[in-house]
């Protein structure tokens, strides 16, 4: 979610030099859109503890950095800050609105939309002296596209072409998987369409289970990232949960259809310019129960995600396609 607003902030202030902190893993998404936009992509295995971030910190400051912009608000960004503020670097941080996303969980607050991440990236930057409109399109418009799908990859631009996320990192967002293997038998006997899998290699056997049963493809460990961004861009639509996958897909701009169970897009992470028509969700006096997703149910059912029906979920897809 950082990428919009990071890229608009580089572009509208050509003479400063930006540098983007992040998970080695997500250094692609940075690289190569902006000169002055460059990403340091670190291993957080290789910075465990106080002394770890003592290091890193070290590590940073060698980059003469100026300002600081912590976005994320975390205990190893808040250890970062203080080692930043004593150096006399000035630095701003995101107001999370957590008191706001407590009383909407507590019930003390109706469920109303709250202001979006990428809003709230605005406004630290805009404290820190960089306010900047958003000017943050689609990803492979703003860079030159030397991503190609392998050759021996299977896609045809004559066909619909869906992907499907079925995974999240808690199974409190994650919809039950027997009801998605039903949509994706639906969905296969279909005879213009070809179904995209994404996952990582703990999912792998699940995946290539699917792959075998039905007419699906998996990309997981065939594809990088910047190459299932590609994929992605050409997609007619993305089935996703609250997840990574919803936001990729988001960055270059497709139709995600996202199925939400604890998690609510009321508190912000909704994908970046998405519909809020595509967000699958029913009503539960029990929902929201957690703003990322990593607590159990209390119930014990899952029924913000069991009764959701594929047939919801599938109506959605044939809309868009």
């Amino acid at each position: 979610m950082l990428v919009p607003e990071a890229y608009s902030v580089a572009r509208s202030y050509p003479g400063d030099h930006f540098f983007v902190l992040t998970n080695k893993r997500f250094e692609p998404l940075f690289k190569g859109l902006l000169s002055n936009l460059e990403p340091i992509g670190i291993d957080l295995n290789d910075y465990k503890g106080v002394f770890g971030i003592f290091r890193l910190a070290k590590d940073l400051v060698k980059l003469n950095i100026d300002k600081v912009a912590d976005v994320h608000d975390v205990i190893r960004s808040k250890l970062l800050r203080v080692i930043f503020i004593l150096r006399n670097i000035k630095v701003k941080h995101i107001d999370k609105g957590r008191g706001e996303k407590k009383a909407i969980l507590s019930r003390k607050s109706p469920i109303h939309p709250l202001k979006h991440t990428t809003e709230r990236y605005h406004d630290v930057f805009s404290k820190l002296g960089y306010p900047a409109e958003m000017q943050f399109e689609s990803f492979f418009s703003h860079r030159p596209s030397q991503v190609s799908l392998p050759d021996s990859f299977p896609f045809n631009t004559a066909l619909k072409n869906i992907g499907i996320a079925p995974f999240a990192k808690h199974n409190t967002k994650m919809y039950p998987l027997d009801q998605m293997e039903q949509l994706i038998s639906r969905l296969s006997a279909l005879d213009n369409i070809n179904i995209y899998l994404f996952g990582n290699e703990q999912e792998m056997e699940l995946l290539s289970g699917w792959h075998e049963k039905y007419n699906t493809i998996s990309v997981t460990e065939i594809l990088t990232l910047e190459q299932e961004l590609y994929l992605m861009s050409r997609l007619n639509v993305l089935i996703s949960m609250d997840s990574a996958n919803m936001h990729l897909a988001s960055l270059v701009r497709i139709p995600v259809i996202s199925v939400w169970g604890a998690t609510h897009p009321c508190f912000g992470f909704y994908g970046f310019k998405q519909s809020p028509g595509n967000a699958v969700q029913i009503d539960l006096e029990c929902r929201p129960c957690s703003v990322y997703g990593n607590k159990t149910c209390a119930r014990g059912d899952l029924a913000c995600l069991k009764s959701i029906s594929s047939n919801l979920i599938y109506s959605k897809i044939m809309r868009i396609i």
